[in-house]
């Protein structure tokens, strides 16, 4: 491709997690790479991922961000990392809630409730999963576990993994974590206020963990990572907003009691969270 265009043109991938720097290596030209990552449906979704590489000239990124730009697009920039912002910070929601279900916490339609009704989200994790297709959340989330070298926050779960093997991809194969045939009865959540608020603060606070991670070391800025949260997938408040309005003390002593109860690194707490409730700090002024 880099031989068929002019020397100006900008050559950028779409994708969610593959290493920008690596794609760069095999130009001649590495300084005019680019991640530039779309959400489906591109018509509708705003959200535009930008992903520099190292190579990457500073001059390339201005010039793509005003070209998108000028489409109606929104773009944040992110560190060309795994995931990005948006494949990275929302791995919680899928993977604690698969966890939650493990566990027998609650089912499905349940969790579902929960994060619906109680949490303001527009689709719960196993609605959402079904209708990304179990296959394809499957496999980002192997990705990007073992990209960060197998951290166990990232951990992928052996439920969704046997949905994949049987080839229950969700909606678009008629049988996922629910059942999408004609004549199939959908089940009923438990509506337990206080176990769904239970489900909502655990799920949440994994989130925002993952949120401060990102900040902290600096994979985006503060309102890049809230805005690539609420327009990329659509959740109802930004989740470092969102953490200032539970309280940062509060979602520490939540990952601080899960890390008590379970003693897996799955649950730390962000060092950036430690250090703002010693100091008294909110992520907004």
């Amino acid at each position: 491709m880099e031989a068929a265009v002019s020397r100006d043109t900008i050559l950028a991938s779409n994708t969610s997690s593959l290493s920008i720097a690596a794609m760069g290596a095999h130009l001649k030209a590495p300084d005019r790479i680019l991640g530039i990552h779309f959400f489906n449906p591109a018509t509708l979704m705003r959200l535009v991922e930008i992903i520099p590489a190292i190579q990457t000239d500073p001059a390339v990124v201005a010039r793509a961000r005003t070209l998108i730009g000028s489409r109606g697009k929104t773009t944040v920039i992110a560190k060309d990392t795994p995931g990005f912002i948006v494949n990275r910070v929302a791995r919680p929601f899928y993977g604690e809630a698969l966890r939650i279900l493990d566990e027998g916490i609650a089912d499905a339609p349940t969790i579902d409730w929960a994060m619906r009704e109680l949490g303001g989200f527009r689709m719960g994790p196993f609605e959402l999963m079904d209708f990304i297709g179990n296959d394809i959340n499957y496999t980002v989330t192997e990705t990007v576990f073992k990209a960060f070298y197998y951290d166990p926050r990232y951990k992928p779960s052996f439920t969704q993994k046997r949905l994949v093997d049987a080839q229950y991809y969700g909606l678009k194969s008629g049988r996922g974590f629910y059942d999408y045939r004609e004549g199939a009865v959908a089940p009923e959540p438990t509506k337990d206020e206080a176990l769904g608020y239970e489900i909502l603060q655990r799920i949440l606070c994994m989130l925002i963990n993952e949120a401060a991670e990102a900040l902290y070391l600096r994979i985006a800025n503060r309102e890049d990572i809230d805005l690539a949260m609420t327009q990329g997938v659509n959740y109802p408040n930004g989740l470092l907003q969102w953490a200032d309005e539970i309280g940062i003390d509060k979602v520490v002593e939540k990952l601080d009691a899960l890390y008590v109860e379970y003693l897996e690194d799955r649950y730390r707490c962000c060092r950036l969270l430690r250090k703002m409730q010693r100091e008294k700090r909110n992520f907004y002024p």
